[in-house]
């Protein structure tokens, strides 16, 4: 049995552990995240918010899981695409 989630009931991570992760995320320094926002559904925790690379989605997700192993983590976390301006802006 977790001490974060009820294994044998299947019951949902506590605001605990949603605490946890948002901690982990803005105080991990190869994270550094504060744009994921942790929210409790039915059967466990979905992330979402943005980034700006797929490695940096998936460094999150490894991290969560590694810290919360027994908790199922849902990603809804998109990806940013940052690139160079292709035009010159004209202001009036």
């Amino acid at each position: 049995m977790s001490e974060f989630r009820d294994s044998a009931t299947g019951a949902p991570p506590d605001e605990y552990v949603e605490a946890e992760i948002h901690r982990l995320l803005a105080e991990d320094p190869a994270v550094a995240e504060q744009g994921i926002t942790v929210v409790r559904r039915e059967r466990g925790l979905v992330l979402y918010g943005e980034v700006e690379s797929p490695h940096r989605r998936e460094e999150i997700l490894r991290r969560v899981a590694e810290r919360f192993p027994d908790v199922p983590v849902t990603s809804d976390i998109g990806v940013i695409r940052a690139q160079a301006p292709t035009e010159v802006e004209q202001l009036p």
